[in-house]
């Protein structure tokens, strides 16, 4: 059977090399047939509201089913967290691959909307493998916000890439590696 991964995308328009349009291409490419690859698109991306991204994760998150790997991009990896520490999730999720994340609350990202509780680790469902990704010349979100969510989560595996990817159109295969590590899958070329 399929190990399944959710991808949540990022903000902004998500057409052919746009967002994380290429990132998600790569990982079609590089992933064995032993995955199955689900990037369902968010509503309006290139104005994002919390309430609607929220509706949307719920249909994937909010129903029974089976295991899933969460990977989430960006500003789908801020609404992620938030969603999982609000809302009830109705899936296991044995790895949570969040990318470039930001810190919403810190100044110049005081978007009410996208805030997390203070106490918000704790209400997260259990989530056995957290891995977290940056790069520390991330051209949109500062390499700093990376810090925050590490000092949150003192459990994850913390990812620092060199260079200044954002939007990962070469690929991650760090984290393709850390992907199929959870269920002892090699794969032999990542890039």
């Amino acid at each position: 059977m399929k190990k399944e991964i959710l991808f949540i995308h990022s903000a902004g328009p998500q057409g052919p090399d746009e967002g994380s349009s290429k990132l998600v291409a790569y990982l079609h490419t590089i992933l064995d047939a032993a995955y199955q690859l689900r990037c369902p698109a968010m509503p309006e991306p290139e104005n994002p509201r919390y309430e609607a991204w929220k509706e949307a994760i719920y249909r994937e998150l909010g129903v029974p089913g089976g295991e899933l790997i969460l990977v989430a991009h960006s500003l789908g990896a801020s609404v992620v967290l938030k969603y999982l520490s609000e809302e009830p999730c109705k899936r296991s999720i044995t790895g949570l691959f969040l990318i470039a994340a930001p810190y919403w609350g810190k100044k110049g990202w005081e978007i009410d909307e996208f805030v997390l509780r203070e106490d918000f680790v704790p209400k997260l469902p259990p989530i056995p493998k957290i891995f977290l990704y940056h790069s520390r010349d991330d051209e949109w979100v500062p390499f700093g916000h990376l810090a925050r969510y590490a000092k949150k989560f003192p459990q994850a595996t913390i990812r620092k890439i060199n260079g200044s990817e954002h939007e990962f159109g070469n690929g991650l295969p760090e984290m393709v590696s850390d992907i199929t590590s959870l269920s002892g899958h090699v794969i032999m070329n990542l890039n």
